[in-house]
């Protein structure tokens, strides 16, 4: 409960997070039949990076500040979108400027006070704001009507159980909507919890899992925030090529010495 996103806006992690999360909702998109976006971790919406908060660690002059006005062509729509909406978007912000009048965006937030904020950031566009668990989220909401449905799960990561948590949230969800395309998104600050993960996964049923990641750094040092990965099941088809130049442009943006990045099938469908 003391986490705040507003530290974080608009890093290298949130960059490759959101230019990807555009690239999902648009190969949703491809079919004309409607669809829900359900973000269980939903912060505030939107962040003022030149906020007291965001000043304080400075993380988006190294994520999308040295983009501004100079993006590679990779992540061209999603710095436009930026730039566009004059504030930085979180996942509810983005999803509600790019989803059709027939799609559905429902984004949740346990903190109270975050979504009384999340509210009046949504507030104009076509959003239902929740204020709950966003893990008790997806038994409530799924399956959609729409049947078809865009999850993202995006925690804070200050449980030390959170990895297991996914695991469990993930499977309850899989095994009560099996066709819905599920996204988590995961740290990564050493290897070991994160092939730990990846092993929980593969011991349930869940077929079609992929791993996207960028390493900014070696994920050596168990202190600090060295990359970032989104664990997909049933990704959209053409998703993997679609991910590679985003991967490339962050790594060309961001990465230091020993940077690296990946797309792996996990299980296979």
């Amino acid at each position: 409960m003391n986490y705040r996103h507003i530290y974080h806006a608009g890093n290298f992690a949130d960059v490759m997070k959101h230019a990807l999360l555009i690239k999902l909702i648009r190969a949703m998109q491809r079919k004309d039949k409607p669809f829900l976006l359900l973000d269980t971790h939903a912060g505030i919406g939107t962040y003022d990076v030149l906020s007291d908060e965001a000043q304080r660690t400075g993380e988006w002059r190294e994520g999308i500040g040295k983009l501004l006005g100079a993006a590679p062509e990779a992540l061209a729509e999603y710095v436009a979108l930026v730039e566009q909406l004059g504030i930085y978007p979180g996942s509810p912000a983005i999803a509600a400027a790019l989803l059709r009048p027939q799609d559905r965006l429902v984004a949740c937030e346990l903190h109270p006070e975050d979504a009384a904020l999340l509210r009046r950031n949504m507030r104009g566009t076509n959003t239902f704001v929740h204020e709950r668990d966003g893990y008790e989220a997806l038994a409530a909401f799924l399956p959609p009507p729409e049947k078809r449905a865009l999850v993202l799960i995006d925690p804070p990561f200050e449980k030390t159980d959170e990895f297991a948590t996914l695991t469990k949230t993930l499977f309850a969800a899989w095994s009560k909507f099996p066709g819905g395309v599920y996204v988590a998104w995961y740290p990564i600050k050493h290897r070991a919890p994160v092939r730990a993960f990846f092993e929980s996964i593969k011991f349930t049923p869940i077929r079609d899992v992929i791993s996207v990641e960028f390493l900014r750094r070696p994920d050596t040092n168990p202190v600090g925030l060295n990359g970032a990965g989104l664990l997909i099941i049933n990704p959209p088809f053409g998703f993997e090529a679609d991910a590679a130049p985003i991967l490339a442009a962050c790594e060309a943006s961001f990465g230091e010495p020993g940077c690296a990045a990946m797309v792996e099938r996990l299980i296979n469908e």
